[in-house]
């Protein structure tokens, strides 16, 4: 259900656990659904002594897309008109991410209402691992 723009002022914010203890069988699959087989997120052998990671570690576009999840949970798939983030850190097997967003701005333009949200997703240590921004598209 879409949001009201009544519903909603400047500090909102809504968060969500987008998911608990990542498994590397979940990273794998990120790859099967993606066709991005790069082997630092499923070779540990070549990861680890190639690469010199610690370990295989999640795709950008896997944090991405939990972090989107959380997006449209809150404010409805169709509604989302821009998302963009940047990536801070790694995601590693076995983190916990939460996400946040917190409506920034309220505005009305070509005679619709719009919530303009930053976006902030962190680890089980608080550590940042994306940021950015989105648009909604609010309801009357």
């Amino acid at each position: 259900m879409a949001l009201k723009a009544s519903e909603l002022k400047v500090g909102d914010t809504h968060k969500e656990r987008v998911v608990e203890n990542l498994s590397r069988t979940q990273i794998v699959q990120y790859a099967g659904a993606s066709g991005d087989y790069n082997p630092l997120h499923s070779d540990e052998v070549y990861t680890v002594q190639a690469a010199g990671y610690p370990s295989v570690f999640a795709h950008g576009m896997l944090t991405m897309g939990l972090t989107g999840k959380m997006l449209t949970n809150w404010v409805g798939a169709g509604n989302v008109v821009k998302y963009g983030v940047r990536f801070t850190n790694q995601v590693w097997p076995g983190d916990t991410l939460d996400a946040t967003a917190t409506v920034a701005e309220i505005r009305e333009e070509g005679g619709k209402r719009y919530a303009d949200l930053t976006i902030s997703t962190v680890n089980q240590d608080g550590k940042e691992v994306v940021n950015g921004t989105a648009t909604a598209v609010l309801g009357a």
